[in-house]
């Protein structure tokens, strides 16, 4: 029988993950520290071992490291509470063959046990990049729900030479995102070219993507490299893809099979090494079936694929996104926002994305005097869109509601007692519609109402036992 090492502190997650182990006819193992992991390692080498990065002794991605310096093939799949985009490239730099974010999810947890038991592709470890590569690097901030899939995704792009496709809407950070990958991958040493496809009309959009020789069109007086050349050992994104003509893509994906190319106006076949990102916020399935984009391209260009959720999809990272914002435009002010002012930017539901937000900072920090951004400081637009929005709870309870979970998870909530006191709040809350009585609310809910009741004791606040003067 395949034994499965679970290295985590929280007993009443290990022993949940010990079950689905079971499930899968494994035998758990389980270790409470980095330390006794380790050592049961060093006795016997399991199938897998599943590795928390928040352990008590020593960090999850240090333990990571050992393991690897002994098992370089051996699956580790990395799990933390603290979902951002560092642990993930961390991770994944160091040889995870999988990443999950608490709380975890047990039928994903299974899935993923199953894929990385079925294969024997070894783990790709990273050589560290170079601090001077990545000390004034950009950064994705946030740790929402929401950004978990993504920074998942990015770690992969990172840890791979393939053809990344970055899609979501405008102004989500699409740019950010690849010079992101690119800082974090094997070429982050070569050069980071860019070339915003919706830019440029199509006779132009090709000689600076594939260059031009001397003669080739009305003004070109010289031989002069494109994009492609300029990129040449490093990596080249193409910003609006699904804006390139059909003639062009046919260009452009055989230089994507073959890594060759021609200049406009040249007869010389040119072979360039380089890797291509690119950002679309179009729906490129819709397009290709209305004939306007090539169905190969799409597919050699989403090898891999990084989709950014909106702004809206991202209530909990809102705070953290206008506190680094902010420490770039405040000068020599360290700004900051009144809880007044950053209500009004929770209950916008920001079409504009992360570029909006900026703008909006920027007009606050402009006017504002002091270092505390008030709510009239916030553009008159924005305050006047937000007063009467129908939508305002429905963000709010959004916002509140991810702000609310993270605490609890932090406070070391398993996620069973976090949905047990949740539902408990809402059945609290239902409770006066039904004149207070437990056996209106659960003959409208078709529950027993026992049950009601063992669940109404957990909602804080409730009190031992709601009564309605009936008999249980």
């Amino acid at each position: 029988m395949n034994t499965i090492l679970v290295i985590e502190d929280e007993a009443a997650l290990a022993s949940a993950l010990a079950i689905v182990v079971r499930r899968l006819g494994c035998q758990p193992v389980c270790a409470a520290s980095a330390t006794l992991g380790l050592a049961e390692l060093a006795k016997a080498t399991p199938a897998l071992v599943v590795l928390d990065i928040g352990l008590p002794d020593m960090s999850g991605l240090e333990a990571l490291a050992r393991i690897r310096a002994v098992h370089e093939q051996l699956p580790v799949l990395v799990v933390t509470a603290h979902g951002n985009l560092q642990n993930a490239v961390e991770a994944k730099k160091a040889g995870a063959s999988g990443y999950l974010v608490k709380p975890l999810d047990l039928r994903e947890f299974e899935s993923t046990l199953r894929a990385l038991l079925a294969t024997s592709t070894p783990a790709t470890v990273l050589e560290p990049t170079p601090t001077r590569a990545t000390a004034h690097a950009p950064l994705l901030i946030g740790s929402s729900p929401a950004m978990q899939p993504a920074f998942a995704a990015i770690a992969h792009a990172c840890a791979s030479d393939a053809p990344v496709l970055i899609t979501g809407p405008t102004g989500i950070g699409k740019s950010l995102t690849a010079h992101v990958i690119h800082l974090h991958s094997a070429r982050h040493s070569g050069p980071f070219v860019t070339l915003s496809c919706a830019s440029l009309p199509e006779a132009l959009l090709e000689a600076e993507l594939f260059g031009h020789e001397r003669g080739a069109f009305t003004g070109a007086q010289g031989t002069r490299t494109g994009h492609i050349e300029r990129a040449a050992g490093g990596t080249l994104f193409l910003d609006e893809i699904g804006e390139i003509s059909l003639p062009l893509q046919v260009k452009l994906l055989r230089f994507v099979e073959e890594k060759t190319f021609v200049r406009v106006g040249g007869r010389e076949d040119l072979r360039v090494d380089l890797r291509i990102l690119a950002a679309t916020n179009q729906d490129l399935p819709r397009a290709i079936a209305q004939k306007q984009f090539r169905e190969d391209l799409y597919y050699r260009l989403r090898v891999l694929e990084v989709k950014l959720p909106s702004l809206a999809e991202r209530g909990s990272d809102l705070a953290a996104l206008c506190s680094y914002l902010l420490a770039g435009l405040g000068g020599d002010r360290q700004l900051s926002l009144s809880n007044d002012a950053l209500a009004v930017l929770r209950r916008h539901s920001w079409p504009g994305n992360v570029r909006e937000l900026r703008n909006v900072l920027e007009y606050a920090a402009a006017v504002c005097a002091g270092a505390v951004i008030l709510e009239n400081h916030l553009p008159p637009e924005l305050r006047k869109a937000t007063s009467g929005e129908v939508s305002e709870p429905i963000n709010a309870l959004d916002a509140a509601l991810h702000e609310w979970i993270d605490a609890r998870l932090a406070a070391g909530v398993t996620y069973d007692a976090l949905h047990e006191e949740l539902e408990g709040r809402l059945l609290a809350s239902l409770l006066p519609r039904f004149e207070g009585k437990p056996t209106l609310l659960a003959r409208a809910l078709d529950m027993n109402r026992a049950t009601l009741r063992k669940k109404l004791r957990l909602a804080p606040g409730l009190g031992d036992e709601p009564s309605d003067g009936s008999q249980g």
